[in-house]
């Protein structure tokens, strides 16, 4: 611990231990000792006294036995010049400050100046407790803030206020600064206090902050299982299920200092406006003990990062309703009014990891045109930026993240989206926009859900959405580039080096029989999550859609067909799936929800297949467009012949491995060709079917539009398929 805050600490622990023997002294010369002595209405006597050493004060004569404890605890004087390499002085003061300070508040409760006074409640009886302190236990309060001081002024009181408020936590005020007190600020500031609004004023000196702790303390009694006595169990109790911290705003006297190391104790950090010393290594508390010199428009912010505190945002602040009973909610064209992406629009979705520091939490921003300025029918470019920042947040987590932008946009009523990365495609029910919703409230949600759904990784979430299409344009080169850096890192990786492949299940709201089993070498058929990243995901939330599926028995190497990956299908798809290969389109295929990429069809005239990319509208060789192919091959059936796939799959060593892999492939729109010529080379060359040579051989949009161009094409370029057997 710094030198400077522990000899302040010690000194503030002094001058508190002598205001109690004065208080107490007077008390008993005017009430005696047998006078009792409680909190009213309460039932767990002085509660940190109690708490902490089992001894139960009843009797202004019990305080004497306690005064004995304070100067035990009390260390001896450090000067401010002399290093101190360790807390434990200045936690013991800070112990000792508390008993004293409980000392003093009982005793005013029988001489006064009574705690009870105008807007100062006092300590919360136990009807209170029962009320409220069952808030923390069940998550309805996630914490709460002990603010000792006052604010420079009336607006930025009110705004720390607001800020607090609005993350559901309660607020106890204690203290003054220069004789203002943030209690009083809020009053001027027509803002309601009490514990209805979660602003409950204590009292207007230091010594009030024990009612704060005392709660905490008797939360651990109450709800806990904590028996009196056991300081060990109750401190830890604290640190890992109250979530509080104090806020000093002010001028940081001894008196404070010496409470501060008190709450340290608890495992409660502080958090300064003043440039106090700092004391950041962990031990105590989670993470800071003390930081300092934090801006008033920061400081909600980085008391809830310090803390390590989780927000739950229970009700979302959009003017349309979100539940997961909306997610297979379609919007057809005529109910419509507007959409994004889905290849009418340029648009992506992207998360990406920040800095603590370099986000704003809740921060909305849309750069461009909204809603509102679209008639009927109206589309936009879209780009959603979701950045993200945790002290347990891993660059590991970033797609399993993004994936969600799909479920959550979903469970929103009038909202539809399908797809992902820059593939997405969104659409807006005319009723939703009737009802007054923009691009904020996309933020809006996205910022809630994350935090609801992610708080165990993510403290920090800012949304950026951008219509323009320049903006979007430039910025999704970025993402871009972020997804093939994505796809690289299981490069190198093989089906055969692990025992245990990975589901995934976010589709099934549309497609209910759907199930992906991915694996190194077959990723997600939306082309959003890899092996790694469902690992990932499981990491996160055991119980999610991602689980792990030990592979078992072999049952048929070539089509890659396992007996335990067999029976997680045949669960996971309600028995309707009873069997699925790997690496076959024709035997027992892997199922198609409508997030794929890409769809591989055959054409059975050449022996091969074509594959058809979402972007691409135009008519293929097999007679139908993408879309009506989507419709034939998505749902969640086995359809033998056709499949859903990612982009990423083509390039894979079993892209239908069975079947003969990249050889069967006729046809490919020039567009899907360009973007994946790179990796489709290397592994044409790897295959013995030449480099560049082989892409050349198979025919396109410029050279074929038909089955039988496609056979014409092929025959001419001496296609290798040819020479395979039959698929069939």
């Amino acid at each position: 611990m710094s030198k400077i805050i522990a000899s302040a600490a010690i000194r503030g622990a002094y001058k508190i231990a002598e205001q109690a023997e004065e208080i107490l002294s007077k008390a008993i010369k005017e009430k005696g000792k047998d006078c009792p002595v409680e909190f009213p209405n309460t039932g767990y006597y002085m509660p940190i006294i109690y708490s902490m050493t089992g001894r139960r004060v009843e009797t202004l004569a019990d305080f004497e036995e306690v005064v004995k404890e304070v100067k035990n605890l009390l260390p001896p004087h450090v000067d401010d010049d002399i290093w101190v390499p360790y807390l434990g002085n200045a936690l013991d003061a800070g112990m000792a400050t508390l008993f004293a300070e409980e000392i003093i508040e009982g005793c005013k409760y029988l001489i006064g100046p009574n705690p009870v006074d105008g807007i100062w409640l006092g300590a919360a009886d136990d009807v209170i407790l029962r009320e409220r302190g069952i808030q923390f236990v069940d998550g309805t309060a996630p914490g709460f803030a002990a603010i000792v001081g006052s604010a420079p002024d009336v607006e930025t009181a009110v705004n720390i206020a607001r800020k607090l408020q609005e993350r559901f936590l309660y607020v106890f005020l204690s203290g003054h600064h220069n004789g203002t007190t943030f209690s009083e600020q809020l009053v001027e500031g027509g803002v309601q206090l009490g514990w209805e609004t979660r602003l409950v004023p204590f009292g207007k000196e230091i010594t009030s902050a024990i009612y704060a702790l005392g709660f905490a303390s008797r939360a651990a009694l109450s709800f806990g299982g904590v028996q009196p006595g056991d300081f060990k169990r109750n401190l830890l109790y604290n640190k890992n299920r109250i979530f509080a911290f104090v806020m000093a705003l002010g001028e940081v006297t001894d008196e404070w200092y010496a409470t501060a190391a008190g709450a340290i104790n608890y495992g409660f950090p502080v958090i300064a406006d003043s440039d106090i010393p700092q004391i950041l290594p962990t031990g105590i508390c989670t993470y800071e003990h003390v930081v300092s010199n934090i801006p008033h428009d920061q400081i909600v912010e980085k008391s809830v990062e310090v803390r390590g505190l989780k927000v739950k945002i229970t009700k979302i602040d959009i003017p349309v309703s979100v539940s997961p009973a909306f997610e297979g909610e379609r919007i057809r064209k005529e109910e419509m009014h507007c959409e994004f992406g889905g290849q009418r629009t340029p648009a992506f979705e992207w998360i990406c990891m920040r800095q603590i520091d370099e986000i704003e939490d809740g921060k909305v921003v849309v750069e461009g045109p909204d809603i509102d300025s679209l008639e009927v029918g109206g589309k936009l470019p879209l780009g959603i930026l979701v950045e993200v920042a945790g002290r347990k947040m891993q660059p590991d987590f970033e797609p399993v993240l993004e994936r969600q932008v799909h479920t959550f946009l979903n469970e929103a009523q009038g909202l539809w989206h399908m797809g992902q990365r820059d593939i997405n495609w969104m659409r807006i029910s005319k009723n939703a926009a009737k009802a007054g919703f923009t691009l904020e409230h996309i933020g809006k949600l996205l910022h809630a859900k994350y935090h609801d759904e992610y708080s165990s990784i993510i403290d920090k979430v800012q949304v950026t959405l951008i219509t323009g299409e320049k903006e979007v344009l430039k910025l999704r080169e970025q993402a871009q580039a972020a997804y093939t850096e994505r796809d690289a890192r299981l490069e190198g990786m093989k089906d055969e080096d692990i025992d245990t492949f990975y589901s995934c299940t976010l589709c099934q709201s549309f497609a209910p029989n759907h199930v992906c089993v991915v694996s190194p070498e077959r990723p997600g058929l939306c082309g959003a999550y890899s092996w790694l990243d469902c690992r990932a995901s499981h990491e996160i939330i055991p119980s999610g859609p991602n689980q792990p599926i030990p592979k078992g028995a072999c049952i048929e190497p070539k089509i890659g067909q396992w007996d335990r990956v067999n029976e997680f299908v045949s669960q996971a798809s309600g028995g309707n799936v009873p069997r699925m290969s790997q690496y076959s389109m024709i035997t027992d295929p892997m199922t198609s929800c409508g997030c794929f990429e890409c769809i591989a069809a055959i054409l059975p005239m050449t022996g091969g297949i074509m594959i058809v990319n979402r972007e691409y509208s135009e008519m293929t060789p097999c007679g139908m467009k993408f879309s009506t192919l989507a419709g034939t091959v998505g749902g969640g059936n086995q359809t033998p012949g056709f499949i859903g796939h990612s982009k990423h799959y083509i390039n894979s060593r079993k892209f239908i491995a069975a079947e003969g892999g990249i050889r069967r492939i006729v046809w490919m729109p020039t567009m899907l060709k360009n973007e994946i010529k790179d990796t489709f080379v290397k592994r044409a060359e790897e295959a013995g079917l030449g480099d560049e040579e082989f892409i050349s051989k198979i025919a396109d949009e410029t050279t074929a539009t038909t089955e039988e161009e496609v056979m014409e094409f092929i025959t001419k370029a001496e296609h290798p398929v040819l020479t395979l057997e039959p698929m069939f």
